[in-house]
């Protein structure tokens, strides 16, 4: 199908907002805003609010303003990170965001204000520019570009004539079927979820010499794919500006759910829209060099990191991205009297000082000392995204239940080295990028055991930022949060007692996890759920795998250990094991674990009755049969 062929069979009816774009400019509205912020609400049209605003990043949320700043990269410099302190201090609760796009989000913003918070921001050359709706979104790349070991090429030039060719720029002002989401990384370590957009360039080498492969079509759920695409650093703006005008040519503009690039692209195919970018521009087509990208980062292994220039970087983790006006204004403090006058806001929304000659000074800070219980694994890579109290998408609060989390989890699984990568999102939105985590959440309604309705989440595992990104498999669906911390639990323990030195969970998940059928992994998670809640004895997992993903066997061999782990005794006479010779069973009884020991609940003796049933024809072949009978 060519890409007018998709574009017409798509274009017989446009969706609302695509109506409302007719009316009128986004560029007028904001030229409005000294009369908006005088003549108050009643001043504001209905697709005022509902697009035109948010065109420029301003979006309202009850009787306030959450305004997005566009922070390039996510690099500022102090007097502008004093500067968002201060907005946010004076006119904002104090209250800042750190999100995963690199930039920052003031909240509870009053409509006199707006215009005054806009101008300040101008002033120090920041803008809130087409950072919503249908808008080339902020440009991503690694927090340390420039300054970490592993940065092979800096980014951030390239990024700058990236974002002329849009910013500002009537043309583009809210003018695409869709938000576009890009990123650029010159880096070996994988720091931005670099295949997560719609539009990326990968560090990459062909013929010697380094440049960037294409991925396109990334979005919540799906990873961008190679475009069998390679260019050069002075090549990447030229190249950037066809592939947003084919998409703004062409893309969809019916259905908003599936107006985003990535479904153009399954309909036509990668390569006709490439053959198409490569028309609107002069580079000439190039397959794709070798990635060099890792998932494993390379600095980012303690929140202290030398760089290139011999000084220190250091990582203020920050939990949810929480963050204040007070301490940003702190932290620009440091920033310019012991450091460089540099900040750099990263994916895992926390902040970064750069250019310290010596830590000390900075750790012993107040500033240090207020977020140092956070300095560990569970907190240094985990993601939220803004929860039920200030978005209106969220079914859970989200930002709390992640911080309770982490803090349970370093206090009954304490890791002193390794990897893991949790993300948390509020709704199936997925704005905290769950898909790609070690261990992802995604916020739902749950029932709990009194049949109550409960915050819950759909427990994900096995996301992947590898050279080939990979999205999560779904572990458990709809778990109330107080039971989802206890399967996460048994999780890690199982990573903390066979990981390797310095292994990252998603290498631990290669290993050893992926030996297991996820419904196997998904009972061993529910069933020491289940013993825990009863004080009985964990269910281990053997150190080395032995049922390669066969669920009827890994089910048997589980039912054997349960039996054993809860009664003292070998279900069978003989030999355990999965080659073990079947004679001279113990007749049971559905209710016989329950009877041995009064601590089992009897749905788990029924269980593994059916687990370990002597007539091999009536055993349950798969976890789903098991798992209705816990349920």
């Amino acid at each position: 199908m060519t890409l007018q062929e998709a574009k017409d069979n798509r274009s017989k009816k446009i969706n609302k907002v695509e109506a409302i774009k007719d009316l009128k400019k986004p560029i007028d509205v904001y030229q409005q805003l000294d009369e908006i912020s005088k003549a108050g609400w009643d001043s504001l049209s209905k697709e005022d609010s509902s697009f035109f605003l948010k065109c420029f990043g301003i979006f309202i949320k009850d009787n306030d303003f959450m305004i997005r700043v566009r922070i390039p990269g996510g690099q500022m410099n102090a007097t502008q990170a004093k500067m968002i302190g201060e907005i946010a201090k004076e006119y904002g609760n104090d209250y800042i965001d750190l999100t995963t796009r690199m930039q920052v989000e003031l909240r509870y913003i009053k409509i006199e204000d707006l215009l005054t918070v806009i101008n300040k921001l101008e002033s120090v050359g920041i803008t809130t520019f087409q950072t919503g709706v249908d808008n080339l979104r902020n440009i991503v790349t690694d927090p340390l570009d420039g300054f970490a070991h592993d940065n092979v090429i800096e980014t951030f030039p390239i990024l700058q004539k990236m974002q002329d060719v849009f910013l500002k720029k009537d043309e583009y002002i809210g003018t695409l079927p869709r938000k576009f989401n890009s990123a650029i990384l010159g880096s070996l370590s994988n720091s931005c979820n670099i295949y997560g957009h719609d539009c990326s360039f990968v560090l990459a080498q062909k013929d010697g010499e380094w440049g960037f492969n294409i991925y396109l079509g990334g979005k919540v759920g799906e990873q961008a794919v190679c475009a069998n695409a390679f260019v050069y650093k002075d090549e990447v703006d030229s190249i950037f500006k066809a592939i947003i005008d084919t998409f703004k040519e062409y893309g969809y503009r019916d259905n908003r759910n599936k107006n985003r690039l990535y479904y153009l692209l399954q309909d036509v195919g990668i390569y006709t829209f490439m053959n198409e970018v490569y028309s609107k521009s002069d580079i000439r087509p190039r397959d794709a060099g070798v990635v060099m990208v890792q998932s494993k980062p390379i600095n980012y292994q303690t929140n202290r990191v030398l760089t290139k220039d011999g000084k220190f970087a250091y990582k203020l983790i920050v939990p949810s991205g929480i963050f204040s006006g007070s301490d940003m204004i702190e932290a620009a403090n440091l920033a310019s009297t012991i450091g460089n006058g540099k900040l750099r806001i990263s994916y895992d929304q926390n902040l970064w000082i750069l250019g310290i000659k010596d830590t000390k000074q900075l750790e012993e800070s107040i500033l240090s000392s207020k977020y140092s219980e956070f300095n560990n694994i569970y907190f240094s890579d985990m993601i939220a995204c803004a929860g039920t109290a200030t978005c209106s998408f969220g079914v859970i609060p989200n930002k709390p239940d992640a911080i309770e989390m982490s803090s349970y989890l370093n206090k009954n699984v304490k890791l002193q080295d390794g990897l893991v990568r949790i993300n948390w999102s509020a709704c199936p939105k997925g704005c905290g990028v769950h898909g790609i985590a070690d261990i992802g959440l995604e916020g739902c309604k749950a029932k709990d055991e009194d049949g109550n309705r409960v915050d819950g989440v759909h427990l994900f595992i096995g996301g992947k930022i590898t050279k080939e990104a990979k999205e999560a498999k779904i572990l458990h669906k709809a778990l109330p949060i107080t039971e989802a911390k206890i399967h996460i639990k048994h999780l890690l323990l199982l990573y903390k007692e066979y990981k390797n030195i310095n292994e990252s969970f998603e290498e631990f998940e290669d290993r050893y996890l992926n030996q297991f059928s996820k419904g196997a992994l998904a009972f061993f998670t529910k069933v020491n759920y289940i013993l825990e809640k009863n004080q009985l004895p964990r269910f281990e997992l053997p150190k080395i795998p032995q049922t390669h993903k066969y669920e009827a066997l890994e089910i048997f061999d589980f039912g054997l250990k349960l039996y054993k782990l809860l009664t003292k005794e070998n279900r069978y006479e003989g030999t355990l094991g999965l080659d073990i010779i079947e004679k001279r069973p113990k007749r049971i009884k559905e209710d016989s674990v329950s009877k041995i020991n009064p601590k089992v609940p009897l749905n788990l003796s029924k269980a593994i009755y059916l687990m370990t049933h002597e007539d091999k024809t009536k055993r349950a072949q798969v976890f789903t049969e098991i798992f209705a009978i816990l349920k």
